[in-house]
């Protein structure tokens, strides 16, 4: 897994362009769309609906009150960190209805970001879960909202359960460029872990 120069986006380095699948989940309402929209270098995939009173008793705006839209399939974006290495970006449904689907969307998938609001942390716990079971590596990127309160970094651990050597960042879903950071964190994740994995023991 080389990906020497990856955070350069100006530089060209020797080889062919490679693609790897990274999925964008997490709990309802935590940004998962609004982050693939913002990264995305293509105008992105996105299968979102309209809201109604009918499904107020299946997707509860329990911290979302002004959410009107939410993603019933996947979304889908592509971001390309530099001449070689282009990330295909796959946002999962958030509702407990939809997560049939992720059993297919986790096919392939190299990492992923998970999405989580310091708001409602429990609304992310199934995301983890799934990333733990199926073995996906992953990173914990703290969706920054205007009342969302500044925890510290080992409180949130503690709070997700999560290992130690789980990065945990903080940005705004809204920003391009925080987005693209977060993403850069997850490469960087996946060679640590594998050149951890390649190390004598």
């Amino acid at each position: 897994m080389d990906f020497k120069g990856f955070d350069r986006p100006g530089s060209s380095t020797a080889g062919d362009t490679r693609s790897v699948k990274v999925m964008i989940a997490g709990g309802f309402g935590t940004g998962k769309t609004t982050m693939v929209r913002a990264v995305s270098d293509i105008k992105p995939l996105t299968t979102e609906e309209t809201l109604t009173q009918a499904s107020a008793d299946v997707d509860p705006l329990v911290g979302v009150a002004d959410k009107t839209q939410t993603t019933v399939s996947l979304d889908f974006g592509k971001i390309g960190l530099n001449e070689t290495l282009m990330l295909y970006l796959f946002g999962t449904p958030g509702q407990e209805r939809f997560w049939f689907l992720w059993n297919g969307l986790f096919k392939g998938a190299l990492g992923a970001v998970v999405l989580v609001d310091t708001r409602r942390l429990a609304s992310s716990f199934r995301a983890i879960e799934e990333m733990e079971r199926q073995k996906v590596p992953f990173v914990i990127a703290l969706n920054v909202f205007p009342d969302s309160r500044d925890y510290p970094v080992d409180e949130i651990r503690d709070a997700l359960d999560i290992a130690p050597h789980t990065p945990v960042v903080a940005f705004d879903a809204r920003d391009p460029t925080a987005g693209r950071d977060v993403l850069v964190t997850l490469i960087r994740h996946l060679k640590d872990r594998s050149a951890a994995a390649l190390e004598p023991r």
